[in-house]
């Protein structure tokens, strides 16, 4: 994105309390730097109030020049907007995904295979080292591991990531410059040189406990499941798993004693429905399509979609590219989302339809091509 573009965009993201909708119906009519020159009724039309429009008009240029600077004092820092082809994919398909991304680090980190681990703060021993000992295990295979950066669990386990040599993603709760907690600053740091820091706050937001309910849905929706180390009943993990199901995403947890506080949170998970984690295999097995894909980088378009096919289903066969991504294992809903980028209920529409014709079914995973690809 152009810088302009880029400067009219952060203007009207980072707008004090423009509503989601508002938000969305804005850009839809038109480029966000043509509404930079809108009169104030025209603003005032599709909904800014006079608060905004001051802001708007007399404030915004003032921030969004700084939020430039920063991006350029930095070879590691970016900015990233829906409009971007860089966004991850799977994030934009979430409700109310972030606007904007401030992001240190890799940029091309965020659109990796990923695995959220998140747990308690004052998780056990035992906690700690299952969160080391599963992401390492987990990076070693080819997964990117998502976590909040926080004491405890998460921290663990972007030093588990980093122990394999492996990619990590922290999203935060602050901005990218008032890193949160400072015990971790040598840990970002790490962080930065092979995978990324992520947070929807401009750098200088401090942390702020409404700030961290808010993170948890993009270290949610940045991953393909999230697995639940060891919570308490009330702890803020259990928000990142109710995200993570509101998102279509697999949630797994850890059982743990029920003599231990510590993990009620996650009994009553797996007590829901989450799928039992006794080893890192667990989670390998509900997710092996996206591992072995990750590892041999098959490209979709070398796919023929009719392959296998009959004569007479060849011509026929309706939504060809989404047929091209459903493998001869389960290939999970995340990742036709991730591959096609078509919208998850007109995916879903369309594979009900190719359900139908006899050429893909669901099973437990995902959707998988009937009779090995043959009808």
């Amino acid at each position: 994105m152009k810088e302009q573009e880029l400067a009219a965009w952060l203007a009207l993201s980072l707008t004090p309390r423009l509503r989601a909708k508002t938000f969305e119906k804005i850009v839809s009519l038109d480029a966000p730097k043509q509404w930079l020159s809108r009169s104030v009724s025209e603003l005032q039309s599709v909904g800014f109030t006079a608060a905004q429009i001051d802001y708007l008009k007399h404030h915004s240029e003032a921030k969004v020049n700084a939020l430039l600077q920063w991006k350029a004092s930095n070879d590691h820092h970016n900015i990233v907007t829906q409009q971007d082809e860089a966004y991850p994919p799977l994030l934009k398909q979430v409700s109310n995904p972030p606007r904007v991304l401030f992001v240190s680090g890799r940029l091309s980190a965020l659109s990796t295979t990923q695995i959220a681990m998140v747990g308690s703060r004052h998780a056990t021993i035992d906690g700690l080292n299952l969160a080391r000992q599963f992401a390492k295990q987990l990076a070693e295979n080819q997964l990117t591991i998502t976590s909040g950066l926080a004491l405890g669990i998460d921290g663990y386990a972007h030093q588990g990531a980093l122990d394999a040599g492996g990619c990590t993603v922290a999203a935060l709760g602050s901005g990218l410059d008032c890193l949160y907690p400072a015990k971790h600053r040598a840990l970002a740091e790490q962080i930065v040189s092979t995978g990324a820091l992520v947070s929807e706050f401009p750098p200088d937001t401090p942390p702020k406990r409404e700030n961290f309910p808010r993170r948890n849905r993009i270290i949610s929706g940045l991953s393909t499941g999230v697995l639940v180390v060891e919570a308490a009943e009330k702890s803020g993990s259990l928000i990142t798993a109710r995200y993570a199901a509101e998102q279509g995403r697999d949630v797994f947890a850890i059982p743990g004693s029920i003599h231990l506080p510590t993990y009620r949170g996650n009994n009553q998970l797996i007590k829901n429905g989450a799928c039992l984690v006794q080893t890192v295999d667990d989670i390998l097995c509900e997710i092996d399509t996206l591992v072995r894909w990750t590892q041999q980088a098959v490209a979709p378009s070398l796919l023929d979609p009719h392959e296998n096919l009959p004569a007479d289903t060849q011509q026929e066969l309706p939504f060809p590219e989404l047929f091209a991504n459903v493998g001869l294992e389960p290939t999970p809903i995340d990742i036709l989302v991730s591959r096609t980028h078509i919208p998850i209920q007109e995916l879903m529409n369309q594979l009900l339809e190719l359900e139908l014709l006899g050429v893909v079914t669901s099973v437990p995973g995902g959707y998988v091509r009937l009779g090995g690809g043959k009808r």
